[in-house]
């Protein structure tokens, strides 16, 4: 005997099981909170909040309260061993009262919810980091829930990525890595469907009753790490989905807006830019760089890198010395390399000091000597005219170096004048605002020197080369 197949249709012939089910908007209802259906819980990061920990913040979303750490340890796991990256890792756990009843602590066993869980956090920040960039050690994400009133999970992982920004940060500033491996800012939320309502960053009531249940962790580019959904009361509908999403991405990007704002000035550990080593040893000269190229590159010293040598510069040519200086540290580090070479030229004494300027009276930058020297020499001469001299070079491994050079044109004056800057500042008029190099603040200088200049001329050549290879 065949099973019988049982068809239901409605008087008008169609079936109710695949009709679309209609669910309210944002106009017709608003939660027991008083939040409409796309607001998410107010929320608020504190880091710094333990000061043992590399990093460490407390993060609370509504009623939800997180304690996220980051610790650093030198050595990676033994199926890491040699081959030259780091790893990322996450605990996480429910204090005994952060819930209503007292939950057990978890013992040397988790429960399969809290291994799920610090699972998921150590997948979405490792997506963050860029692990050959963190080297040969490990960072460990601990998140201890102090109360729970829904979204723990994504809590977690939003307060997280501060703990592992500021750690980061720290092994920078230490000196132990070059760059920060921070290479994606990462922030999660959550969304169900409670009452047949869309709704973002369920708290526990609407979490306990929600029809469909949904996790979203993503990065600053609007790309899905993790995107878990799931129909616990009834299915839903693509149409549905859309709307969770959209939620969730608006959601996530106001808790991305509030991460930078608790991490401050070292939010620029997350995605910094490309790094490149400035080879030189002058203080002024790398903070100049630093300061010109800070929308470009991050610039480090090349003693950072650990390059100490002494660099023969016996070129007759700026570019010559730039060039030699840039490849010198390239080849040595195996990281791009910036140089520049730099001086005085005056008309009168034919090009002088040119290459020879910080050692114009024979030792390397003394520039008492040098100025005394370049006024001892034109002595009596009415023609002052000069211009600073700059060239630029730029070597990536495996290339050639790139070349840009800049001038301004100015006046020696026959005393010094001014106490800022450096070299021949104090000599050096800028007749346009009738003020030395020395008398000019940072931000002048920065914006007319022949550093200035021979940068600009830089970056225009970067971006030719850019378009041209987006071309190819």
């Amino acid at each position: 005997m065949k099973p019988l197949t049982l068809f239901l249709f409605d008087i008008e012939g169609k079936n109710p099981f695949f009709e679309r089910r209609p669910y309210r908007t944002m106009s017709e209802t608003m939660r027991a909170d008083g939040r409409q259906p796309d607001e998410k819980r107010p929320a608020r990061i504190e880091t710094d909040f333990v000061r043992t920990a590399y990093g460490s913040c407390l993060i609370t979303t509504g009623g939800t309260r997180v304690i996220c750490t980051a610790s650093v340890e030198e050595g990676v796991p033994p199926f890491l061993k040699g081959k030259g990256q780091g790893w990322v890792t996450a605990e996480y756990a429910m204090l005994p009262a952060s819930t209503a009843e007292r939950k057990k602590r978890d013992g040397v066993k988790k429960d399969g919810r809290s291994v799920e869980i610090q699972r998921l956090i150590g997948r979405a920040l490792r997506q963050a980091v860029d692990l050959k960039a963190l080297g040969e050690r490990t960072v460990t994400l601990d998140c201890d829930v102090l109360e729970a009133d829904g979204g723990t999970r994504t809590a977690s992982i939003t307060g997280a990525m501060v703990a592992l920004t500021c750690a980061a940060d720290r092994l920078v500033r230490e000196g132990k890595l070059l760059i920060s491996p921070v290479v994606h800012q990462v922030a999660a939320i959550s969304c169900g469907v409670v009452d047949d309502v869309p709704c973002l960053d369920l708290c526990y009531r609407e979490d306990s009753r929600a029809q469909v249940d949904m996790n979203l962790v993503m990065n600053e580019n609007g790309q899905f790490i993790e995107l878990q959904g799931t129909g616990e009361g009834r299915a839903f509908s693509r149409e549905e989905l859309n709307v969770l999403m959209s939620y969730g991405e608006k959601g996530i990007r106001e808790l991305m807006a509030l991460q930078r704002e608790a991490l401050g000035e070292r939010a620029a550990a997350i995605a910094p830019k490309p790094l490149v080593l400035a080879a030189t040893g002058n203080a002024h000269k790398l903070q100049e760089l630093q300061t010109i190229f800070r929308d470009f590159f991050t610039i480090r010293s090349m003693a950072d890198a650990g390059f100490t040598d002494e660099i023969e510069e016996n070129a007759d040519t700026f570019a010559g010395n730039a060039v030699i200086k840039a490849e010198a540290v390239c080849r040595a580090t195996g990281y791009p390399a910036l140089a520049d070479d730099s001086g005085l030229a005056v008309k009168a004494l034919h090009g002088e000091p040119g290459v020879r300027s910080a050692r114009y009276a024979g030792e390397h930058g003394n520039d008492e000597a040098n100025n005394d020297l370049l006024l001892e020499r034109m002595a009596g001469i009415s023609d002052r005219e000069a211009s600073f001299e700059c060239a630029l070079a730029l070597k990536f491994p495996g290339e050639d170096a790139v070349i840009a050079e800049g001038h301004c044109p100015g006046r020696l004056l026959y005393a010094r004048q001014g106490t800022g800057g450096f070299g021949y500042d104090p000599l050096f008029l800028y007749e346009p605002l009738n003020k030395t190099f020395a008398e000019l603040n940072g931000e002048e200088k920065n914006s007319v020197s022949h550093r200035a200049r021979a940068c600009e001329a830089m970056r225009k050549l970067l971006e030719k080369r850019l378009k041209d290879t987006k071309a190819d």
